[in-house]
């Protein structure tokens, strides 16, 4: 049998005041339903949830005290007469029933059902509202509660009934449910917010930190009993904010309280149950019977549950429970007070279960837990590198840090988890230190677990070159991995081909870093793939990450498709802290940011800021830096935008391999200078460089835009034609706009206006399929813009959204009338961009991707919809049949699931498929 938990004895206010002195919380919503339409309300929850409270406080502030016959079922309640009695005198007391309702005088031949059948006659003329509040109805006896089921099923319409309960109780209310007459407030609704929690303490004189309230807050879980004993301990104490950090179920207080209303009125097996499954954070009835050795413990913990006991599930299907956080520690304190020496052998048993059905981290805990250090290590060590593979991290480090501090030297075989963690937290050369100690010690390694502690060192070694940007060094641990994980010795069911993925996946990342784009698109799609096919979505999501940021090189748009994907798996898992998801961020940031989109830009950048540790990961850092200086030369703010690429340089130049964002670093750290009309210190750093980064195409267009800003045009030309002819390639495509935009206004400042014509069109020509406006903005060039379309242009649409964005508010370019006159910026413009937060703020999810990919034709039309121009006149523009444009048209609106013009606009700008509006609006 499970006995119901007890009311908030002591706790009951008599007159709406709670005894910490303060007046009671205002719970507006709750006092809305209590005296709502519905004539019946239940208010079940278990002991100490302020329901006695909540209903005083209503009655008070509802101005009900006339209106509202209050009867307390005591203790055990079997005696009919006298709780019909009570309820009758009760009811006398209103002025309502005063006049309505018989005395009852005890009688030992009364009968109790007689009695309820004269109050339902002497109600029957009942005109005025009145309430009847029955508190603590679970402890009313079967037939006193069938009595009360009939009172309540055939009262008057006036009539209403609050039934306060600590659970469940059986009365047919299921019938009024359906018909819509039963109001209820259960725990949750009880439960105190944050903000209320504060109130309270506040009204009886406590103030709190923030951080303080919102953890006693937690740890309450806003249990209204536990904030008003702990606003009882806390006010006047000299230290409140140490007593709140202190605060928890094994206060006197609170373990006296729960002793008496919980634990002590459970029967001895169940009591059993709860002290010695009181060591597991959640338990199930396998547990239970494991724990106890009794059978039958699934349903003891239901039973618990559906009383009220502390007791809460942790899954739908109620197979999993776990025990209120200040009810737990009551059990744990009272489990060491009455069975001491039991403690570790229960952790080892729990240790040995979760083990066994596939938990390692709570295994490795409660292993901890008994201080079986030995059995502790073994299971952290074999279930590693599944851990690992699964973006476990965070849990890993909480692991290893339960270990004493000298025992991870000293074991060869934590010794590499210690590494593997420190290369996490970005300390590289600790990392080194204890793979060295690993392979120092490994002869004491047991023979038969020496080849998994190969497999694990060169799982790490290549996870530290790959970090390092050292490709010759994660291909060569890459080779050894591969035929350590073949190796029987060392190998673990079923981590073959995952660790192959990871070796495939890191392999890519870092031939990413060093320029070898075709080998890394190769691996990181191989590695990709091998990762769903095993199930291993960490993999899959830091694969994508880096094939994002691949792609981004060649296709804003798709690059930006993966990038968005990788980040809504990792928010979907919680990897939103790792590195790979900064990457991510950053890749859909740039795209944002090269169509000019830059409040959307800062957000996702933030996102990869908070995410990157330039000690761990400068490679990362550098890029990532880059981008801010990028942002900030779209914003006029030069000088930042200088700072920022000055310190990705620093960084790239500890890489260990060739970088390949060096040259497009230094050409934008050259470009800051020339835009802030240092055109001096710029040349210095030019001819600073060695001659194979003059001869990279990145640098000689930023040497092209430093000429014209010198005023020499002819040089300009002559630097850019090797860029232009493909002799000295571009690694990002956007540079080779950037190429052809500085060669137009090079072409028109020597008066060849055919020639800037040509160039002005190539640079719109790349720049249609993805819309990166901003290199226009930049070097703004109104004249050229001006005079193309009077020229037949293919771009009309991409030539006007520039024109709209040029002549915006606060938007100025470079210098004044392009490169020409070498006049800088000298200062700083106020930003257009709103930041969105601290960083660390999770950039929004871009919207869905298209259903299928457009063709050429249908991006070319696409780029006319936010035009006022007709289907006839898109024609004329295009040189193609009315009738294809509306084909286009028609299956534009199939692959953006639109239906009709304007929402394809808004769509496709919301993908970065066309440039944002100026108003906001699209043309329908």
């Amino acid at each position: 049998m499970i006995v119901a938990v007890g009311s908030a004895a002591g706790l009951r206010p008599a007159d709406g005041r709670g005894r910490d002195g303060g007046g009671v919380v205002p719970r507006p919503v709750l006092f809305g339903r209590l005296g709502g339409p519905a004539r019946v309300t239940v208010v079940s929850a278990p002991a100490g949830s302020g329901k006695t409270v909540l209903l005083r406080s209503w009655i008070a502030e509802a101005g009900l005290a006339g209106r509202a016959a209050w009867v307390a079922a005591g203790r055990g309640e079997r005696d009919p007469q006298r709780f019909w009695a009570s309820v009758a005198g009760a009811l006398r007391l209103t002025p309502a029933g005063a006049g309505l309702v018989q005395g009852v005088s005890a009688a030992p031949d009364l009968d109790a059902w007689a009695l309820v059948e004269r109050l339902l006659a002497d109600l029957a003329r009942l005109e005025d509202r009145l309430w009847l509040v029955v508190d603590d109805v679970h402890e009313l006896g079967p037939e006193v509660s069938r009595q009360l089921e009939l009172l309540v099923m055939r009262a008057p319409a006036e009539l209403r009934f609050v039934l306060a309960a600590r659970h469940d109780v059986r009365l047919g209310l299921h019938r009024l449910r359906l018909e819509g007459e039963l109001a209820e407030v259960r725990a949750d609704d009880l439960r105190f917010s944050l903000e209320e929690a504060g109130q309270l303490l506040a009204a009886a004189g406590v103030e709190l930190p923030g951080a303080s309230l919102a953890a006693l807050h937690g740890r309450t879980e806003g249990w209204a009993a536990g904030l008003r004993l702990a606003a009882l301990a806390l006010a006047g104490h000299p230290d409140p904010e140490r007593l709140a950090a202190e605060f928890s179920g094994t206060d006197r207080t609170v373990a006296d309280y729960l002793l008496a209303e919980v634990l002590d009125r459970q029967p001895e097996p169940v009591r059993r149950l709860l002290l010695r499954t009181s060591i597991l954070e959640r338990v199930n009835g396998d547990l239970a019977r494991l724990l106890t050795g009794d059978e039958g413990g699934e349903r003891v913990l239901q039973d618990l549950e559906a009383a009220g006991a502390f007791v809460m599930p942790a899954d739908a299907g109620r197979s999993w429970f776990r025990y209120h956080q200040m009810f737990a520690g009551l059990l744990q304190l009272e489990l060491r007070r009455t069975a001491p020496g039991e403690v570790a052998g229960l952790h080892q048993a729990a240790a040995g279960w979760f083990a066994g059905h596939g938990y390692p981290t709570e295994a490795v805990r409660h292993a901890q837990a008994a201080r079986d250090w030995r059995l502790a290590a073994r299971l952290l060590v074999d279930h590693w590198p599944g851990l690992h593979l699964d973006g476990q991290g965070a849990a890993i480090h909480e692991l290893l840090a339960g270990f004493p501090a000298a025992l991870l030297p000293a074991d060869a075989e934590l010794a590499v988890l210690a590494a593997a963690d420190e290369l996490a937290q970005g300390s590289l050369e600790a990392a080194d230190q204890y793979l060295a100690l690993a392979a120092r010690r490994s002869d004491r390694v047991p023979e038969a677990r020496r080849g998994q502690l190969r497999l694990l060192a060169g799982v790490v070694s290549l996870l530290l070159e790959s970090q390092r940007g050292n490709l010759p060094g994660v291909a060569e641990q890459a080779q050894r991995l591969a035929a350590t994980a073949g190796d029987g010795d060392a190998a673990q069911p079923g981590l073959t081909e995952d660790l192959r993925a990871l070796a495939l996946i890191s392999l890519g990342s870092t031939e990413y870093w060093v320029d070898a784009p075709d080998d890394a698109a190769r691996h990181l799609e191989s590695g990709i793939a091998l990762a769903r096919r095993t199930g291993r979505p960490y993999l899959e999501f830091t694969g994508l990450a880096y094939r994002a940021a691949l792609a981004v090189r060649k296709s804003f748009t798709r690059g930006a498709e993966l990038g968005r994907e990788a980040a809504e798996l990792a928010e979907r898992h919680g990897w939103s802290d790792d590195p790979a998801f900064g990457v991510a961020c950053r890749v859909v940031a740039v795209m944002l940011t090269w169509q000019a989109r830059l409040e959307e830009a800062e957000r996702w950048l933030q996102g990869a800021e908070r995410t990157v540790r330039a000690e761990a990961q400068p490679a990362m850092s550098a890029a990532t830096r880059f981008v801010r200086g990028v942002l900030e030369m779209a914003q006029n703010r030069d000088s930042a935008a200088l700072a920022a690429f000055q310190a990705a340089d620093l960084l790239a130049r500890r890489l260990a391999s060739r970088h390949f964002l060096i040259p497009l670093i230094r050409a934008f750290l050259l470009l800051a200078l020339v835009r802030l009309g240092q055109t001096g210190q710029a040349g210095q750093f030019l001819d600073g460089l060695g001659d194979t980064d003059r001869e990279r195409g990145e640098i000689r267009v930023a040497e092209a835009a430093l000429r014209l800003a010198t005023g020499d045009p002819r040089a300009a030309t002559l630097t850019l034609a090797p860029v232009l002819d493909g002799s000295a390639p571009v690694v990002w495509y956007y540079e080779l706009i950037h190429a052809y935009a500085l060669e137009a206004i090079a072409r028109d400042s020597l008066g060849d206006a055919g020639a800037a014509h040509s160039a002005l069109e190539r640079a719109l020509d790349l720049a249609e399929p993805d819309g990166p406006l901003l290199l226009f903005l930049l070097d703004p060039v109104p004249g050229l813009l001006d005079r193309q379309t009077r020229h037949l242009t293919a771009h009309p649409s991409l030539l006007a959204e520039i024109r709209a964005m040029l002549a915006g508010p606060g938007r100025h370019g470079g210098t004044a009338g392009g490169y020409g006159g070498g006049r800088g910026h000298g200062g700083e413009s106020p930003s257009r961009v709103s930041r969105a937060g601290p960083s660390g703020i999770i950039p929004p999810r871009l919207p869905e991707p298209l259903l299928e990919p457009l063709s050429e034709s249908e991006v070319r039309v696409l780029r006319y919809l936010p035009t006022n121009l007709t289907a006839p006149e898109i024609a004329r523009e295009l040189s193609v049949s009315p009738n294809t444009v509306k084909t286009h048209v028609k299956n534009l609106y199939t692959k953006f699931g639109a239906h009709h013009r304007a929402e394809t606009v808004e769509r496709a700008r919301a993908l970065g498929l066309l440039a944002p509006s100026r108003t906001g609006r699209a043309t329908r």
